[in-house]
């Protein structure tokens, strides 16, 4: 390590500072412009995720506005593994007004030493995650505070190179937010064309009308109907239930304490914490595999590439499509493709059912939605060509998608493995910067 980089605890940098607690009577569900940032928007590996939003739509006490470039660390968790605690991130451009409350603490410089991009880095690193997970209280909500995350020691460079770590840890990051941005946009236009021609009928109403249908060729158009029928849905099409036109399994969790279906594992397994930090419609990997003697414990096997995932408990509604063979847990609900199904047709359904899916769901413990109460659930099932056509269309956006997503696991993969050399001193930043170009 190089011998002019000075041993300093982040207390002799910055102050911690707690967020406001804001009440409860104003949080809502309901988008306005104030967006509470919690522990549940930072993603796990970096950045931020908003599958769930909380605004509020009360009085903002001054001083609690976060703005963009701030770096905020989680100061509570309410998972088993306290998998976000100390978690650092910086706050991102935003058309909402972003608030800081009580869970987090946002780092004030004392000092013109360094900066927070360098900080954010070194909060990013395992050495700092040990230490705060080393340390934390509570048991059902896990704590940190202001006072142990100043504590955590480590040795700060000259300001150029902490400069330059910076900019080529942060050229990583750039990319990968790029490529999210990209796969959100693709999503949403695969979403869009999915409620288009099979919630709101778009296609139909406008030949029904004498139109033609926005944005579509004449071959597609003519596909559709031209007429509602008695039922409601376009001529030609199927009223039936999910559970007939795909195939629904669960899954099971083998024996943690036996070996042989554990060591050495190859074939994925996944549970919903698997899809709660993924931030991707698509399943590449996950965090635990079983071996051939697990895989024979679980009566549905694996499932195929293209199988929608939907967790069906604690909580419901993870949605992801596996892009390779799976086995699930018993926290499952898997939709099996079959000739009248695609995994990207499952996925949609879901995203517009998911109230009712909600709905349908009971337990005392906590709410789960069963294959007993799902398979009855409506479905309307379009003709084959319409079907092709859409699959062929919101396919190929989301191959694009995929292909984004896999480049973000090896950029990913890179900075992670940059991150600790260069914040030892290991890996000179000409070296990593060479590795970094090859890919950005």
């Amino acid at each position: 390590m190089s011998g002019y980089w000075q041993p300093v605890t982040l207390g002799d940098l910055v102050e911690v500072k707690h967020g406001y607690a804001f009440k409860g009577d104003f949080i809502t569900d309901e988008e306005c412009p104030n967006l509470l940032l919690t522990p549940g928007n930072f993603a796990i590996g970096g950045g931020f995720q908003f599958k769930k939003k909380k605004f509020y739509t009360g009085n903002v006490p001054e001083g609690y506005v976060l703005s963009e470039g701030d770096v905020i660390v989680t100061m509570t968790d309410l998972s088993k593994e306290a998998d976000t605690l100390g978690y650092a991130a910086k706050v991102p451009s935003s058309d909402y007004v972003l608030l800081h409350n009580q869970r987090l603490g946002k780092l004030a410089l004392k000092t013109d030493r360094t900066s927070l991009d360098f900080l954010h880095w070194v909060l990013r690193t395992n050495d700092y995650r040990n230490e705060i997970l080393s340390n934390y209280s509570g048991s059902t909500v896990k704590h940190t505070s202001p006072g142990k995350i100043s504590a955590y020691n480590f040795r700060l460079p000259p300001p150029t190179e902490q400069r330059e770590i910076a900019a080529v840890l942060g050229a990583l990051d750039d990319k990968i937010e790029l490529n999210r941005k990209i796969s959100a946009t693709l999503e949403a236009m695969a979403r869009a064309l999915y409620r288009s021609w099979f919630v709101d009928f778009g296609p139909v109403h406008a030949r029904s009308q004498g139109l033609a249908p926005a944005h579509m060729d004449k071959e597609t158009a003519a596909l559709f109907p031209d007429r509602f029928g008695d039922d409601g849905l376009p001529e030609g099409w199927e009223a039936t239930t999910i559970g007939e036109v795909s195939e629904i399994v669960g899954g099971t969790t083998p024996k943690s304490k036996e070996p042989a279906y554990w060591d050495g594992g190859h074939h994925l397994w996944a549970t919903p914490k698997d899809l709660a930090s993924l931030g991707q419609p698509v399943l590449f990997d996950t965090t635990r595999k079983i071996t051939d003697a697990g895989l024979a414990t679980i009566s549905s096997r694996l499932s195929q590439a293209g199988t929608l995932l939907l967790s069906s408990r604690a909580p419901i509604g993870y949605l992801a499509i596996a892009a390779r063979p799976v086995a699930v847990n018993q926290g499952f609900i898997a939709i099996r493709e079959t000739d009248k199904i695609s995994g990207l047709e499952a996925y949609f359904w879901c995203e517009v059912n998911m109230d009712l899916i909600h709905a349908n769901a009971n337990g005392s413990t906590f709410q789960e939605i069963s294959k007993k109460n799902f398979r009855p659930m409506a479905y309307a099932l379009p003709p084959k060509p319409i079907r092709d056509a859409f699959n062929r269309q919101a396919g190929a956006l989301f191959d694009r998608l995929s292909l984004l997503c896999q480049e973000n696991e090896t950029l990913t993969t890179l900075r992670d493995t940059l991150l600790p050399r260069l914040m030892s001193g290991e890996l000179r930043v000409t070296e990593a910067r060479e590795q970094v170009e090859e890919l950005v």
